[in-house]
């Protein structure tokens, strides 16, 4: 088998070995229905609680301000329409125009439905200005959704700022924080937003669970309907090994973040160093303030695609752009809202590094760049 060396953790994360011993137990012998009324019941819903505790410590919420879902697609979802539908009065949803595709077409879909949508353009960093939410809020917004982190930039937005602009006129905040959680400190209560969402396997969970933080008294109706899970606000038999393991991953993360932060920087400033020395000429796409160790990078005239598939054989896993698109040639959203020029849009790719990367990951990745480019 030859090397593999992963480096788009962007788009997932390896689940931890410890994360998966926690899940084994509520899959083999705990397998019972949490919300069931007999004796059976009662660890998988205790697991629950516990797991519910441990999200909200992680990021500054209180337990019953956490709600389990199967990740951040349904959680943008939720907060997005949950929101438009819960008010009669308030039409307008404002967002930026970089977010991930789940809030994007969650806005387009009530648009449809008679809604009024708005969105944000970035500066060529990816940064959304507070002054530019000053100028299109009005008394009739009554959703405001900015990103906290890009997911093909990582440039990290003035959450704090732009939420309490959103506040001063009435209105609800949501960040998508998928691309943050367990990267970058996040506390809610510090931010001041209503709502946030998450998902597991973006910070070394399993996939197909996530949550949304909904602030104690946010009004938003469900989003799915059925049965009274989750203080009868999201239906659905719960995941309770998923669960489990988000709650271990989040934690495990948390309580390493100063040191992943350190290694994961160390190793984005060796890429980018050594990259230079190369004599390639490159573009890195994204502001000063940005995820730890998410690389946008652009080659002018070249292929960002046929990059990709040149360094897949080389053992090398990448990106083009958001994990959602790789199947799609067109240039991204994303670069598009920055005024990327399309000869630098076309020759982009996103290397993207986690804490399981190493020294030498990354100087067979600027030696693969190297070859390649040249």
């Amino acid at each position: 088998m030859k090397q593999l060396i992963y480096a788009d953790n962007a788009a997932t994360t390896r689940t931890e070995e410890k994360v998966i011993q926690e899940m084994i137990p509520w899959l083999t012998e705990s397998f019972g229905n949490a919300s069931q009324l007999y004796s059976f019941a009662r660890q998988p819903k205790l697991a629950i609680k516990e797991a519910r505790e441990i999200i909200a410590n992680c990021i500054g919420a209180l337990p019953e301000e956490i709600f389990f879902t199967s990740g951040g697609t349904e959680s943008d979802n939720w907060a997005v329409k949950g929101s438009a539908f819960g008010d009669p009065v308030k039409h307008l949803t404002i967002a930026s125009a970089i977010e991930h595709h789940a809030v994007l077409r969650s806005c387009e879909a009530i648009e449809r439905l008679g809604y009024t949508i708005s969105l944000l353009k970035p500066n060529f960093d990816g940064y959304i200005s507070p002054k530019n939410l000053e100028k299109v809020i009005t008394d009739d917004t009554r959703l405001v959704s900015v990103m906290m982190a890009n997911n093909e930039i990582g440039t990290i937005q003035p959450i704090k700022e732009l939420c309490e602009i959103a506040h001063s006129k009435g209105a609800l905040f949501h960040t998508d924080a998928v691309q943050a959680i367990g990267h970058i400190e996040v506390n809610v209560k510090e931010l001041g937003v209503d709502m946030l969402s998450a998902s597991a396997h973006k910070f070394n969970g399993p996939k197909g669970v996530g949550f949304l933080y909904i602030r104690k008294g946010t009004n938003i109706v469900p989003l799915l309907d059925g049965g009274a899970q989750e203080n009868d606000r999201r239906a659905g038999t719960e995941n309770v090994a998923g669960i489990v393991g988000m709650a271990t991953a989040l934690k495990l993360n948390i309580d390493n973040l100063e040191k992943n932060i350190e290694r994961i920087n160390a190793l984005e400033k060796r890429l980018i160093a050594n990259l230079k020395t190369t004599g390639i000429k490159f573009v890195r796409n994204g502001g000063e303030n940005g995820l730890p160790g998410l690389i946008s990078l652009s080659f002018e005239g070249k292929d960002g695609e046929a990059i990709l598939h040149r360094m897949d054989l080389m053992g090398i896993s990448i990106s083009t752009g958001s994990a959602c698109d790789s199947k799609d040639t067109e240039i991204s959203h994303v670069l598009k809202a920055i005024g990327l020029k399309k000869e630098l849009a076309l020759g982009t790719i996103r290397i993207s590094l986690g804490k399981n990367n190493t020294e030498s990951d990354v100087d067979y990745i600027v030696s693969a760049i190297g070859t390649i480019v040249n």
